[in-house]
C-alpha cells in the first residue's frame, strides 16, 4: 500500500532510533572494529573501546526516556546529543591516522606546483588588520553555532523533515571522518612549524613521517591577537585540535551541505547564513588549519556527500515503508 514517507519516518522515530543515531552507532561500531584489528599499534586502545560502550549505551538511554515521553523537544535532544559528540569523533581520528606515514608534504607541494607558492600564508600576511581578522575569526568559529541554526529551523518550522535533515548532517561528518582516519594530513598550522618557515619560503617540503605522532605543535593564528573571535578561535584551536582532518577540509564541505539544507528549507535562512559561510571558507585557510586545496577539494565533495548521504536515506525510507503492512 502507498505510504507518505514524512509519516512514516515519523511512526519509525517514535518506536526506534532516529537515523543519525543508526548512522552513529555504525560509525561506532566500524571504528571498533579497527580499534581490535589495530589493538597493540593504538595507544590507549581498552579506554576508546570503552568510549565507544559507554556512547552507544547513551544512545539506548536516550531512545528509552523518549518513549516515555516522545515530544520534539526530546527529539531534539537526541539529535543535539549525537551532533555535539561529534566534537569527541573529530580528535578521535587522530588516534587511528598517527599510526600511518604523514603526507603533508605532498599537499603543500601540490600546492606550491598549482599557486606557486602558499595561498594560507600569503593570506595571513596580508591580511594582519583587525577589520580582517576578526570578521574572519567569527566566520570559523561560526561553524558549530551555525549546525544549531539549522537544526533548530528545522525542529522548530520542518518537523517533517527533521530526521532527515540530522541524518544528512551526521553522516556527512562520519564520512568525512572515514576519510580523516586512512588519509593523514595535518594541514599547514602543524606541517609549518614541524618544518621550520625558512623551508616553507623556499618552497622545500620534507616528509615528516611519524612525527605527528609524538610532536602536536599548533602555529598561533594571524591576525590582531587582542581580537574577541581571535581569542575564542585560538582557545578552541588549543584545545580541541589535533594533526588530522585536514583533506578535504570537512569545514567547507559540511558548511556548505548545510547551506544547501538551508536552501531547501527557507530562502531567508540561507539568505541569512550567507555572509557567515562566506567568511567561514576563506577562514579555513586564512587561520592556516587548511591548504587552499583541502577548501576547494571540501566544496567539491560536499556535493558528492550530499548525494550519497541522501540517496541512502531515501532508499532506507523506501525500503522501509514497502515492508508495512
Amino acid at each position: 500500500m502507498a505510504v507518505d514517507l514524512h509519516l512514516f519516518r515519523k511512526i519509525e522515530a517514535r518506536k526506534g532510533l532516529f537515523s543519525v543515531e543508526k548512522a552513529a552507532l555504525a560509525y561506532n561500531v566500524f571504528t571498533s572494529v579497527l580499534i581490535v584489528v589495530l589493538f597493540r599499534q593504538m595507544d590507549h586502545p581498552a579506554q576508546m573501546l570503552a568510549d565507544r560502550a559507554m556512547i552507544a549505551g547513551m544512545t539506548f538511554l536516550l531512545l528509552w526516556l523518549y518513549r516515555l515521553a516522545p515530544c520534539r523537544f526530546a527529539a531534539f535532544v537526541r539529535v543535539a546529543v549525537q551532533l555535539s559528540l561529534l566534537s569527541y569523533w573529530y580528535p578521535d581520528t587522530f588516534e587511528f591516522n598517527r599510526l600511518f606515514p604523514n603526507l603533508d608534504h605532498l599537499f603543500a607541494q601540490a600546492e606550491q606546483w598549482m599557486f606557486g607558492g602558499q595561498p594560507a600564508v600569503w593570506f595571513a600576511r596580508c591580511f594582519p588588520q583587525l577589520w580582517i581578522s576578526e570578521p574572519l575569526n567569527m566566520g570559523y568559529f561560526f561553524y558549530y553555532p551555525m549546525i544549531l541554526i539549522v537544526a533548530v529551523w528545522y525542529l522548530l518550522c520542518r518537523f517533517d523533515r527533521f530526521d532527515r535533515m540530522s541524518f544528512v548532517i551526521g553522516a556527512s561528518f562520519f564520512l568525512y571522518y572515514v576519510i580523516y582516519i586512512f588519509l593523514p594530513v595535518a594541514g599547514p598550522q602543524f606541517y609549518f612549524p614541524a618544518i621550520g618557515s625558512d623551508l616553507v619560503e623556499q618552497g622545500v617540503f620534507p616528509a615528516l613521517d611519524d612525527y605527528f605522532n609524538h610532536n602536536q605543535e599548533l602555529l598561533p593564528g594571524p591576525g590582531y591577537e587582542h581580537g574577541f573571535f581571535y581569542n575564542l578561535v585560538e582557545s578552541s584551536q588549543r584545545v580541541g585540535e589535533r594533526p588530522t582532518a585536514a583533506f578535504p577540509s570537512s569545514h567547507v564541505g559540511v558548511s556548505t551541505i548545510l547551506m544547501i539544507l538551508s536552501w531547501q528549507g527557507s530562502r531567508r535562512l540561507f539568505a541569512a547564513l550567507m555572509p557567515f559561510y562566506l567568511l567561514l571558507c576563506c577562514a579555513t585557510v586564512y587561520i592556516q588549519a587548511h591548504y587552499l586545496i583541502d577548501a576547494i577539494a571540501g566544496f567539491v565533495s560536499a556535493f558528492l556527500v550530499y548525494a550519497l548521504v541522501t540517496w541512502i536515506y531515501d532508499r532506507k525510507c523506501v525500503c522501509a515503508a514497502v515492508s508495512l503492512p
